[in-house]
């Protein structure tokens, strides 16, 4: 390497932060080096974590090795643990502590699963916010039904067969509906098991289901919900996770052997800076994505604040932002290294889409509204083409229609070496 080559980091290897790389590296300078840090060597495609709890799809699926998506980029798959804005270093460690200067810094971590927010949450719920997270879920949800078709006490069964979602945002939402299809197709294996012994309670703090939908649809949901014996608690909260119980506000408690947490999130340590405008343990940004205070830091994605100039509101943390905010911090970073002016980020949604199982879906899309079989055919044709590279959108593709002719795979997924019991 060249004395002269200069260093811009990316710390994140999300959506965002692989989908930043990847434009970058059409547009820096040659002297210029592209660095990514994160934790694994794959990004994960999170809007599809439900469909691997119900089976519906395999974990490979929704992940892609971020060394076949990048070609110019610097890889590095570290733990990052700090970063010194002043010294312009950031430290981070995997089989050793090192450390890498930078020129210009991109924070595009994300944000990682608040298990401390209600007591006992860490200790008896499972988290969904990794691939690793949705097949623990789902080998869970599988020994369940194992226990219950041994057990010899029917009011037993049934509190095994109770499982307990918290958030009805998409996440929530779409877990709910995954898992209830995999009752249903997996049930008919358990001979002492019925489907009347096995139930779904979705909890949500606020008076509807999906509230970044119209009022419209959220009705749909839980109409759709309703039908299907998915039991909707709507302006509820939990106070406190017991073994196989959460406690609401209320007092009331609502007992099930699984309880599912998609609600939630945190910051990275390492983004606890006093030199970072921080709200919310997110990252204020200006319009342009560029960070107040230290020079050459910029942020996106789900850890950052950004201004949208279309509707004057910060944006939301979800896929569709991070992947136009990539593409136009891209066009900033390469304008302001060549001394050009930097464009506000400025963005109109095209819309938001929600599975909510049975093969249907509810979407809204140029401001037009679609449910059932038409939303749901919407809904994995969007996501089919945002799935990262070729090979996977075949992969799941093929999957999908797999999927729809046989009955889903209700193994369970042992993880024990051959030396243990």
């Amino acid at each position: 390497m060249s004395s002269k080559q200069k260093k811009l980091v990316i710390v994140g290897g999300g959506f965002a932060g692989v989908t930043l790389a990847k434009k970058l590296e059409r547009s820096m300078p040659s002297n210029w080096d592209i660095y990514l840090l994160c934790k694994t060597n794959f990004i994960t495609y999170n809007p599809l974590l439900p469909e691997v709890i119900g089976a519906s799809i395999l974990p490979g699926h929704v992940q892609a090795p971020v060394r076949l998506i990048l070609k110019r980029t610097r890889i590095r798959m570290v733990t990052v643990d700090n970063i010194d804005y002043e010294a312009r270093t950031v430290y981070y460690h995997n089989d050793c502590q090192s450390s890498l200067q930078f020129d210009q810094i991109v924070l595009a971590a994300g944000v990682k699963a608040n298990t401390s927010m209600l007591t006992g949450l860490q200790q008896h719920s499972l988290p969904l916010k990794t691939v690793g997270d949705a097949l623990r879920i789902r080998n869970q949800v599988i020994e369940r039904l194992e226990q219950a078709t041994i057990h010899p006490d029917p009011q037993r069964r049934k509190q095994l067969t109770t499982f307990i979602v918290l958030g009805g945002g998409f996440s929530g939402v779409e877990t709910a509906g995954e898992l209830e299809d995999f009752l249903v197709s997996a049930q008919r294996f358990y001979k002492n098991v019925s489907r009347q012994d096995c139930k779904i309670v979705l909890i949500h703090s606020t008076d509807r289901l999906l509230p970044e939908l119209s009022t419209k649809l959220s009705h749909i949901t839980e109409k759709n919900f309703a039908k299907r014996g998915i039991s909707v608690r709507l302006n509820e909260r939990a106070q406190e996770i017991r073994a196989e119980k959460v406690i609401l506000k209320s007092g009331e408690v609502i007992e099930g052997a699984t309880i599912i947490c998609t609600i939630g999130t945190t910051a990275h340590p390492f983004l606890n800076s006093p030199n970072l405008p921080c709200e919310r343990g997110r990252v204020l940004t200006n319009n342009d994505m560029s960070v107040g205070g230290p020079d050459g830091v910029w942020a996106l994605g789900d850890c950052a604040l950004v201004p949208n100039l279309k509707t004057g509101q910060l944006c939301p943390p979800t896929a569709q932002f991070a992947d136009r905010q990539a593409k136009v911090l891209a066009k900033n970073i390469t304008a302001k290294l060549a001394g050009k002016p930097t464009n506000a980020f400025s963005y109109t949604p095209q819309g938001m889409l929600a599975s909510i199982g049975h093969n249907k879906a509810v979407a809204e899309i140029y401001g037009m509204r679609f449910t059932g079989l038409i939303g749901f055919m919407l809904w994995r044709g969007v996501y089919l083409m945002k799935v990262p590279t070729l090979a996977r959108k075949v992969r799941l593709f093929l999957e999908w229609n797999w999927a729809m002719f046989f009955p889903p795979d209700i193994a369970h997924l042992g993880y024990k070496q051959s030396d243990e019991e």
